[in-house]
């Protein structure tokens, strides 16, 4: 009798524990449901849309963040440079260039960030629409930029990156520049407060090629009532103040001019600019060249062939101005 009880005892045992595996199984089940039609319903939050807009046919705006060197090991800076490097296959002149500006800004104690901006569409280079998409990245960020030639080095300390208080300053003035003396020239390198540079709605998207979209800029400065300052008692000049290490054998510059481009570049460019400038970011990429840290920014830039066709001169036979400087000053003094 007792060995029967014992037996019924366990067998009961053993299906007591069968259900209660059963129960936890299905409130295993039954909680994973739950959870998930939760997760299901709730909103999910996008930061950042890179997408484009299906009904304008435009790239949203994209925010990038790049990391500011603060050369104050931390302390609070009242302002910050974005130096805007508008890039093309020049892969030598970076390397140089990178780590070599970096420690001048660092030196300085000016906190900034380099900003490659490298154009890879198959339109002919187009420096000032790629300084109006790199504005656009950066100006959330940052309070001043600097347009910067990626071959052009400041060797001379007295020459400073700081905010520009009273107007844009022209580091690569023309008393110093190795190569551009002409008054109105503003190329090379330029600081400029972010509200000006908004102020005058940026630069011409039209000047496909190289030269005279620095000198369109500086009428649009001049219209705006903004005097562009220069260094003054550096005592250095035009032969050692900076390195230019542009090879103009190995890198001939675009002179190419065709259909009208040379008419309506000599002109001031009242369409276009810094509202307008269109393009797609294809790619970011974070890099460091010897200590520098950088972001290079893929850009793939549109052209309207209404409004400028000489982006693409590949199958016109267009014509090569060999008087480059010379052709640069007089159409300059012609602009209006």
């Amino acid at each position: 009798m007792l060995n029967l009880c014992s037996k019924q005892n366990c067998c009961l045992n053993k299906l007591l524990r069968k259900i209660w595996k059963v129960k936890f199984f299905v409130v295993c089940i039954i909680f994973t449901f739950i959870v998930g039609c939760l997760l299901a319903l709730s909103p999910i939050s996008i930061d950042d849309c890179q997408c484009p807009d299906r009904g304008s046919g435009k790239t949203i705006e994209h925010h990038l963040k790049g990391d500011i060197y603060d050369a104050n090991l931390g302390l609070p800076s009242a302002h910050k440079l974005a130096v805007l490097v508008p890039y093309r296959e020049r892969f030598e002149e970076l390397l140089a260039f990178a780590p070599y500006l970096h420690n001048f800004l660092n030196e300085q104690e000016v906190s900034h960030h380099i900003y490659i901006l490298n154009q890879v569409d198959h339109y002919r280079f187009n420096r000032a629409s790629l300084i109006n998409v790199g504005f656009r990245i950066v100006r959330d960020d940052y309070d001043y930029i600097a347009m910067h030639d990626v071959d052009l080095l400041p060797l001379n300390s007295q020459l400073r990156y700081n905010f520009p208080e009273t107007g844009p300053f022209h580091i690569a003035s023309p008393d110093l520049h190795p190569r551009y003396h002409y008054p109105t020239f503003v190329g090379g390198i330029l600081l400029i407060r972010r509200e000006h540079f908004e102020l005058v709605n940026g630069m011409s998207n039209k000047y496909w090629g190289w030269g005279l979209e620095d000198d369109e800029f500086y009428v649009r400065l001049k219209e705006a009532g903004l005097n562009v300052s220069r260094p003054i008692n550096v005592t250095t000049g035009t032969e050692n103040t900076f390195k230019h290490t542009h090879d103009r054998i190995y890198r001939k510059r675009d002179m190419t001019k065709c259909f009208n481009q040379r008419d309506v570049t000599r002109r001031r460019d009242r369409q276009t600019g810094l509202a307008d400038v269109a393009y797609k970011l294809t790619g970011i990429h974070k890099l460091t060249i010897d200590g520098a840290p950088i972001t290079i920014v893929n850009i793939m830039l549109s052209c309207d062939k209404r409004l400028t066709p000489w982006c693409d001169c590949s199958d016109t036979g267009g014509k090569k101005h060999n008087n480059g400087t010379n052709a640069l000053k007089s159409d300059s003094n012609n602009l209006k």
